[in-house]
């Protein structure tokens, strides 16, 4: 399962830069709005040392972490619902992913103009959220304008229901604020996904700080950190700059550079690993010979539907998961001990998934 995040801002705050970082894409970099024309989308890899201590134990032919799937886009600006800039094209890129990392500019420097001649992360933050919510506003009012008639004529239908729903999206979305402040019925969440708002997907912003700012707290990280409490959004900050230039490091140079700079790891560890909370997932682990791998599930999935990760079969056949917790299996130091230990588990239909499961699936074919 590789879900998607968009990296989204405006011109010159360090998408692209940032992009490379994760992916060592080599994708053109350059201080002018509009030098990301076409998406970039690459798949990267969810760090978790996790896999290397079971390679340790395991001994395998192959290790697989689980991955994401991070998309950059055309810089946005005031008035891209309405076409400006990249206009429709970069909004519909958004549409089809499943969350969105805003990053926003904290750093000052000359030779990278800003797209507004100021630096103001909440005058950043505001447009972007701005932009997004009147893309949304206009799909609500198409979607109303389609079913208004029906809805009329036909009290208690479900397009009623609909048309009420909406008008309650609608007059929250005039207040400036995104649908993912509200809070829905099961089965209006569900129709409301449908329609892919863009303000309704779980957002984390990313203060792109300079290097000399890592580890202080400035007043535009302050703006961004408090816009996110506001929202309970998550955040981060971090150097795309400096991000970039470790990762074109040797592994032993690159940690010595980090240990410079007051670092234990790269700060792209940590957004991959939040990214990948945002879309409330987790990990569970399979281990053995040929192969030690990490996949990827909803948090609250039951057994079976992990086991379908793997394969289809295995969800159609499902009779029981064999797991054990990775600290218990870590702590007996072989699957053998564990089990003398009685740390193997065999859970039923109904076992929801938690994050560290060592699992071996039994399936009828």
């Amino acid at each position: 399962m590789a879900l998607g995040v968009g990296m989204v801002g405006p011109p010159n705050v360090g998408k692209s830069t940032l992009f490379n970082a994760l992916t060592r894409a080599g994708v053109g970099v350059a201080s002018y709005a509009f030098s990301t024309i076409e998406p970039n989308t690459a798949m990267v890899e969810v760090p978790d040392a996790r896999l290397k201590v079971l390679a340790e134990m395991y001994h395998p032919k192959k290790v697989t972490p689980t991955v994401m799937k991070f998309v950059d886009v055309a810089g946005l600006v005031a008035g891209a619902s309405r076409g400006e800039g990249m206009g429709n094209q970069f909004l519909s890129n958004i549409r089809e992913l499943d969350a969105i990392a805003m990053v926003v500019r904290c750093f000052r420097d000359p030779n990278i103009p800003h797209v507004s001649d100021r630096l103001d992360p909440r005058a950043d933050i505001a447009m972007v959220n701005l932009e997004l919510g009147l893309a949304d506003l206009e799909v609500v009012d198409k979607r109303r304008e389609k079913i208004g008639t029906s809805a009329r004529l036909r009290p208690g239908a479900k397009e009623q229901e609909e048309l009420q729903l909406l008008d309650r999206v609608a007059a929250h979305l005039d207040q400036g604020k995104p649908i993912r402040t509200m809070t829905f019925e099961p089965d209006e969440a569900k129709l409301l996904k449908s329609y892919s708002f863009l303000t309704a997907k779980p957002v984390i912003y990313v203060a792109n700080v300079s290097e000399d700012q890592i580890g202080k707290e400035t007043p535009e990280l302050r703006a961004v950190i408090s816009e996110a409490e506001a929202e309970r959004a998550g955040w981060i900050a971090l150097s795309a700059r400096l991000e970039s230039d470790v990762g074109e490091l040797p592994e032993d140079e690159a940690a010595a550079f980090l240990e410079d700079v007051g670092l234990k790891e790269p700060a792209l560890n940590a957004f991959i690993a939040a990214a990948y909370r945002l879309l409330n997932l987790l990990t569970f682990l399979t281990a053995g010979e040929p192969e030690v791998r990490a996949w990827t599930v909803r948090n609250g999935a039951r057994a079976p539907e992990a086991a379908g990760v793997i394969h289809s079969d295995f969800e159609r056949g499902f009779i029981k998961a064999e797991i054990v917790s990775y600290d218990d299996l870590v702590e007996a130091g072989s699957y053998a001990t564990a089990r003398e230990r009685g740390k193997i588990r065999m859970e039923g239909r109904d076992y929801a998934m938690r994050d560290g499961d060592v699992c071996l699936f039994r399936f009828n074919v």
